[in-house]
């Protein structure tokens, strides 16, 4: 070992012994599949990853059984040539020395020729037919894993990292294509070809045959042996890859946070923690292949000696002929050559089989909002909202609302202020349907949002939130996202009905500008403008504003403001909001605390009242403006 690769562990123990605590913290954080797994919930691991990749190839098993056809053809052919090569040595060179005879040798090299010809035909359509099979099962998983994703509640996805969404589309989707693609392939090859060879080498000489076999129990104690260790083994490099993958991805969404705050030493220092496990794991995995490898090549070779012993033996005492024995020795070759194609496949079968558990687990989580099963019909939204007794939790023991009974008539513009964690977002989610109460009932119209169908009340209520969040495309495209079928001019009218049409105007490329990475290109008002155009254009009949301008300067705030006016009349809305200047169009305030209504009339009202609570806010709002 060299003085440098010493003094590296040395500093790698060192760091360990230093390591602040949240690398440990960072690293006992696990991800689903990542618990310690009982026996019972290792199998029912394994046979929910079983039936995920059954319900895969189902849909292609006619393709397959062509498939298997196709490859018995195929190593049937590749089977021959040491039992032609046997005839050659016995017969045709005998045939050609004695009588001059030469049709024998031809007969032999024209059966070789053709052997060796439908083996290749029978590769190529085999790997062709079978990519085309994997790809396809692939499609499938990607596609379901996308669908399924996007049908998940919010719940789900506030717990469910970026990191770990990518990983499972990205590393643990490439696990399973590995063995789709390669390892299939050489696992039909390595057992039809073991198969055949040991059937060849009884029929060939059932003595010589069952010397070469008794080298199987030994094959099989090593495979067992393998097989136990790279079960657990495999799936921790799994695990070490999603949190090498979770920790990047989530260093890279929050990367202004990560700088802004200096994080980059610490986040440095836990990501070389997490990257040194993945090495391990995988270092722990090549030490596993690394004996089982050459132990297959021992027996082997072992078994090759024992065969020229015993059969050059038997050829001296005249019980087999040489042909014979060549053609046994080259079976041999054939037979132990497997092994590490099995080897190999059995490595990608256990990533892939730890990538499917974690991708099962994903395919089985189940929304809590759940769509009806019998929806009502909604034709047309008024937008008249009613919260009944609603009791709703994050936590089981900490109701965020503890009763809440509240009316808000369709057309009216109610604000929601209060203190943080008084309950004003969670209302707000409760009224899109982020969530379902824990008790009592929200309903749109009189009709329970549990009861209506998810098109129909994403089309009534839609929320806009201070992140405005901006998609890849041109500005007209983020637009349109609330309504895809829109065409330009309504995209146009939109924009102009909010005051967003002068800025779109002023680039180059109007409405056709590309927004760069989640609108970096637009400034805070510009989102805003075309996040209230965007809401604008799907018309809903009630429109929710979280904390929609909290984020904005004084002059983006006057647009934002000019804006509201439009695209809040004939319309239900909902405003949370700390600055009164938008709290000031509303017709009703709601002042909360602790998800109850502690004061309930409009802005001149409320403020009017001495010693109330939203009085007091304004008071200290218009002492701020001096």
């Amino acid at each position: 070992m060299s003085t440098s690769t010493r003094e590296s562990r040395r500093d790698r123990q060192r760091a360990a012994e230093q390591r602040p605590a949240d690398v440990d913290a960072w690293r006992g954080v696990k991800a689903e599949g990542q618990e310690e797994i009982s026996t019972s919930g290792s199998v029912f691991l394994r046979r929910r990853s079983w039936l995920l990749l059954r319900d895969l190839v189902r849909p292609h098993h006619r393709a397959l059984l062509v498939l298997v056809v196709v490859v018995v053809l195929a190593n049937g052919a590749r089977l021959a040539p040491p039992a032609l090569v046997q005839r050659g040595i016995d017969v045709a060179i005998p045939a050609l020395v004695d009588r001059d005879a030469i049709a024998p040798l031809v007969t032999v090299m024209a059966l070789m020729l053709g052997a060796v010809i439908v083996q290749a035909i029978g590769n190529i359509i085999f790997v062709r037919g079978s990519g085309r099979v994997g790809q396809q099962m692939l499609l499938e998983i990607r596609q379901r894993l996308y669908r399924h994703f996007q049908t998940l509640d919010v719940a789900f996805h506030d717990r469910y990292t970026s990191g770990r969404v990518v990983s499972r589309m990205t590393s643990d989707v490439d696990a399973i294509a590995e063995m789709v693609q390669t390892g299939f392939s050489g696992l039909a090859t390595a057992v039809l070809t073991m198969v055949g060879v040991g059937v060849l080498m009884l029929v060939l000489d059932w003595q010589l045959g069952l010397v070469c076999l008794l080298s199987f129990p030994a094959l099989m104690l090593l495979v067992r042996w393998f097989s136990r260790r790279t079960a657990v083994t495999y799936r921790g490099v799994r695990e070490a890859s999603a949190s090498v993958i979770i920790q990047f991805v989530e260093t890279m969404s929050g990367i202004r946070a990560v700088q802004a705050y200096r994080r980059e030493g610490r986040n440095k220092e836990i990501f070389e923690d997490l990257a040194d496990r993945y090495r391990d794991a995988n270092v722990t995995a090549f030490r596993l292949v690394a004996i089982f490898m050459p132990g297959v090549k021992l027996v082997g070779n072992i078994t090759i000696g024992l065969t020229l012993l015993y059969g050059g033996y038997r050829v001296l005492q005249g019980e087999m002929t040489v042909g014979v024995l060549a053609a046994f020795l080259l079976y041999l070759r054939m037979f132990f050559e497997p092994m590490q194609e099995i080897s190999q496949f059995y490595n990608t079968f256990q990533s892939a089989t730890s990538a499917l558990e974690k991708l099962s687990g994903v395919l089985e989580e189940r929304p809590k909002v759940a769509p009806p099963a019998r929806p009502a019909e909604l034709p047309r939204a008024r937008g008249a909202m009613r919260f009944e007794g609603v009791r709703f939790a994050y936590v089981d023991d900490r109701p965020v609302l503890p009763g809440l009974d509240l009316d808000v008539p369709a057309g009216q513009t109610v604000a929601l202020v209060g203190t943080t964690g008084a309950g004003k977002t969670t209302i707000a989610k409760l009224m899109a349907r982020f969530y379902d109460p824990t008790e009592g009932r929200v309903t749109l119209d009189g009709i329970d949002l549990r009861e209506l169908d998810d098109a129909d009340l994403r089309r009534a209520v839609v929320m806009v939130t201070q992140e405005n969040f901006m998609f890849d495309g041109t500005i007209g495209d983020n637009i349109r996202f609330g309504r895809p079928d829109a065409t330009d001019e309504e995209i146009r009218e939109a924009a102009h009905a909010v005051g967003a049409d002068t800025f779109i105007d002023s680039f180059p490329k109007g409405y056709d500008t590309d927004v760069a990475k989640r609108g970096g290109r637009l400034s805070a008002g510009q989102r805003q403008l075309v996040a209230f155009a965007r809401a604008f254009l799907a018309d809903p009949a009630v429109l929710i504003l979280d904390e929609a301008t909290s984020s904005l300067d004084i002059p983006s705030e006057r647009l934002v403001q000019q804006a509201l006016q439009t695209i809040l009349a004939d319309r239900t809305a909902v405003i949370i909001a700390h600055r009164l200047s938008t709290v000031e169009i509303a017709d009703r305030v709601l002042v909360l605390e602790h998800g109850e209504v502690l004061e309930d009339g409009s802005p001149a009202e409320l403020t009017s009242q001495q010693g109330g609570r939203y009085a007091a806010l304004h008071e200290a709002w218009i002492d701020s403006l001096a």
